[in-house]
């Protein structure tokens, strides 16, 4: 196939949507398709209010239509809700033509989080008027399906997710500064910013030690409120493996992920994860590889007693391309003599 996937967010950023959805492409190609990405590095753009390391692009009028049409898709996703999106949208619209999209942040919960005087029923107006034409929303979870479908968006459609089961694995080296640290060894990695409400776990009084794995705009505000914990800034590839490896659990205590792509790293690692009881969590762990309790030090404490062996096998059966396979079942194919018009 020909599909054009449209995001407002790829590289440089570094998130769960971007390592998605550059996932996913990369098995999409190597089973055969043909694939034309539209993202915010082919244009000007300015940054993101709150969050500068997202561009926004800022193409001229009908630059996006323009490309879409000369591609000839025979299926066009567009992933992001952002100027993009937006574009693409409109040119699909005027001219009848089939397009799914994507629910990847809990973006009502999200922009609350940062910005405190707008309200997620706000956020969830815009998000139904941008999904509602959609012939599918592709959700990670039962959870995020269900939210979607409360909200008036009933068309969702299962899309999960994988890990780089060659990559993060349990029997690789360990990390030595992270084995060498008093134990239980409880780690965070992800985005260090105030949506992922890491303070709740740094705030916690189980015993042991305290590790951030990341980057982003609360970290200097973390790291002086608490000194105890070391934050090692971002890390990547085989360096964050072995991070993973040598923590005694993972801590995830954000409320507003619909997945968690670093919870499954983690126990693919061989690492268990305690969390909140919360969309994505509540979707992601079993009991066998992960607890989950409104106060963090008790599933801290309830988590490093699962079995490795067994969270790292749950966490190998997670592909990337069972992941692409879901995405092409859930495309909406064009069949129609406009396709082609720019």
């Amino acid at each position: 196939m020909r599909i054009a996937i449209v995001t407002d967010a790829w590289s440089p950023q570094v998130n769960g949507v971007v390592r998605t959805l550059q996932s996913v492409t990369a098995e999409l190609r190597a089973m055969g398709h043909d694939l034309s990405i539209i993202s915010p590095d082919l244009y000007a753009s300015v940054p993101c209010p709150t969050y500068s390391e997202i561009r926004l692009a800022m193409p001229g009028p009908g630059v996006v239509g323009r490309t879409l049409g000369a591609f000839r898709p025979d299926a066009i996703h567009i992933a992001t809700e952002g100027p993009l999106g937006l574009r693409a949208r409109r040119w699909c619209l005027s001219r009848g033509l089939p397009f799914t999209t994507a629910y990847h942040t809990q973006f009502p919960e999200y922009v609350a989080a940062r910005i405190r005087a707008i309200s997620p029923e706000l956020v969830w107006r815009y998000v139904r008027w941008f999904h509602a034409p959609s012939s599918a929303i592709l959700a990670s979870t039962p959870s995020v399906a269900a939210a979607l479908a409360a909200h008036d968006l009933p068309q969702s459609r299962h899309w999960g997710r994988g890990v780089d089961t060659a990559l993060f694995r349990p029997d690789g080296p360990r990390d030595a500064f992270v084995r060498a640290l008093p134990g239980p060894v409880q780690l965070y990695a992800g985005r260090v910013a105030v949506e992922k409400n890491i303070a709740a776990f740094l705030a916690t009084d189980a015993p042991g030690s305290k590790v951030v794995v990341g980057d982003g705009p609360a970290r200097a505000a973390l790291a002086a409120e608490y000194p105890h914990v070391h934050f090692l800034g971002a890390k990547f590839g085989e360096e964050l493996a072995a991070i993973y490896r040598a923590a005694h659990v993972f801590v995830f205590p954000s409320r507003t992920d619909t997945f968690g792509l670093v919870m499954i790293e983690a126990l693919a690692c061989g690492t268990p994860v305690a969390a909140l009881p919360v969309q994505g969590p509540l979707d992601v762990l079993t009991p066998e590889v992960g607890v989950m309790d409104e106060a963090l030090d008790v599933a801290i404490a309830g988590a490093l007693s699962r079995d490795r062996d067994t969270c790292a096998a749950y966490g190998q059966g997670f592909t990337w391309r069972a992941s692409a396979e879901q995405f092409l079942a859930a495309l909406a194919p064009i069949n129609h003599p406009l396709r082609a018009a720019a």
